[in-house]
């Protein structure tokens, strides 16, 4: 075997011997050896030719489902340290993007609040997956978890994996909501086909899906893409709670909302329908701005931890939420709309002006 030596065997008893007669009986020894080698060769029998397995028509799916356990097993130890915790030191072993963000937030809301705000509570036993069929990287799988022991919605978690050598990342999560039904995806077994942001076939495509949603997001009804999307309850929480800021502030200061796509979808999986599943983050900015000068906000514990500790704003006050978006992007000629199937934002950021 490379790598082995083999220590000499001696060929007889006594060191001592005189070299010839060694070198006889050394020669005797190789001559012994050579004989099957010779018999071999006078043989005529053909050896097998091996048959390696045939090239699969698609590419195998990204990852089983035992694998998929374990990974969600391996993120749940470095999400349940970290609450213990309080500190999000060790989270971007097993966490990117807005789930890092948010929780890293969720961190320092509830040490603001003298531990009465704890982290969200994330369920990691999947109900559900929904895997992507590809031989490239990143490469992004889809998790709908269990009902959480508070009776909170599911989840559906989002894990990333950036290259061959990294560990799959829980890249974000969102509230699974309710009476939506998740359209029929490619069995764990086999994988889903990935689509690209700008796929044709559908009712728009993934990028236009996610932007013009944002657009809905800022003005409701009133935005030109509203009739291409099913109500749902994410959109209406967002509405109440900005109507209910408008109302509190009443002439004292304006609110402003802005919502954007934060790059292109982290993914697409098409459906068995033809249509497709659509991930993306969404940033949103909230800013509360005072008509004029001489008048100052109230900045709160956890809003004043993330602007670097102002305790007031003179000007304005300004909230950054990160968010995730999972939706259903039917075919084009099915007539039916655009479904969100959930939704989660959380602030991770503010600053006082």
């Amino acid at each position: 075997m490379k790598g082995r030596r083999l220590a000499p065997v001696p060929l007889d008893g006594d060191p001592g011997r005189r070299p010839a007669t060694r070198r006889r009986r050394q020669l005797s020894v190789t001559a012994l050896a050579v004989l099957p080698l010779l018999a071999l060769g006078a043989c005529s029998t053909t050896l097998p030719t091996p048959e390696p397995e045939p090239v699969p028509a698609v590419a195998p799916p990204a990852v089983s489902v035992a694998q998929a356990q374990r990974v969600l097993d391996s993120v749940a130890e470095v999400v349940a340290a970290g609450d213990a915790a309080g500190d999000a030191g060790t989270l971007a072993s097993r966490l990117e993007g807005p789930a890092l963000a948010i929780r890293t937030a969720e961190y320092v809301r509830n040490n603001a609040n003298a531990g009465t705000r704890p982290p969200t509570v994330l369920p990691f036993d999947e109900q559900a997956l929904l895997v992507p069929e590809t031989d490239t990287w990143p490469r992004t799988q889809l998790v709908v978890t269990e009902q959480p022991a508070d009776l909170q919605a599911p989840r559906v978690l989002v894990l990333r994996q950036a290259t061959p050598r990294d560990p799959y990342k829980l890249w974000g999560w969102a509230r699974l909501l309710p009476s939506v039904e998740t359209p029929a995806t490619a069995a764990p077994e086999e994988g889903s086909p990935t689509l690209p942001p700008d796929a044709e076939g559908l009712l728009m495509t993934p990028q236009d899906a996610v932007a013009q949603y944002t657009d809905v997001l800022a003005n409701g009804d009133g935005s030109s893409y509203a009739g291409s999307f099913a109500a749902d309850s994410f959109r209406s929480a967002i509405e109440t709670e900005r109507a209910a800021v408008v109302t509190q502030l009443g002439d004292a200061a304006t609110l402003t909302q802005t919502y954007a796509p934060v790059s292109e979808p982290v993914v697409t999986l098409a459906t068995v329908d033809g249509g497709a599943i659509v991930v993306s983050e969404i940033a949103t900015t909230s800013t509360v701005t005072l008509p004029e000068a001489g008048g100052s906000i109230t900045v709160e514990p956890f809003y004043s931890a993330l602007a670097g500790g102002a305790t007031t704003a003179g000007t304005s006050l300004t909230r950054t939420f990160s968010g995730v978006v999972v939706m259903y992007v039917p075919p084009a000629d099915s007539g039916a709309q655009v479904q969100v199937l959930a939704g989660e934002q959380s602030v991770t950021g503010a600053s006082a002006q």
